[in-house]
């Protein structure tokens, strides 16, 4: 009897420390999400122009009348996209820019070479 019930005791012990990890875990990664994926902070001062400026873009193109094609693409060539512009591109990863980072079509490539068992 001594035997079931040290059994019983640990096994409760065990699930209390699982579920208290899990619950730590999650409050965590809830609470620090930027710090998961080994971000730098940003300085506010400076996030808070470019975003001022998407956002008066942003308002004057819902204002407007719609752009016709001629004028989408000219827009959309100046950046990322009409309304964001080249805000951040640098900032952004790129094949370009960073040794790890893979293409989509790499990716595919690497995919169905994994696949198909060739290379």
């Amino acid at each position: 009897m001594n035997f079931a019930r040290f059994n019983t005791i640990v096994a409760r012990s065990i699930r209390f420390v699982v579920i208290a990890f899990v619950c730590t875990l999650l409050f965590v990664s809830n609470a620090l999400p930027a710090a998961a994926i080994g971000s730098t902070p940003s300085k506010p001062s400076e996030g808070s122009v470019r975003l001022d400026e998407v956002q008066r873009k942003s308002e004057e193109v819902t204002k407007a009348d719609p752009m016709n094609l001629e004028e989408t693409q000219r827009e959309a060539n100046r950046g990322i996209n009409e309304v964001q512009g080249d805000a951040d591109k640098d900032q952004m990863y790129r094949p370009e820019n960073s040794r790890q980072a893979t293409s989509a079509a790499e990716q595919v490539r690497d995919a169905l070479e994994n696949v198909t068992g060739r290379k």
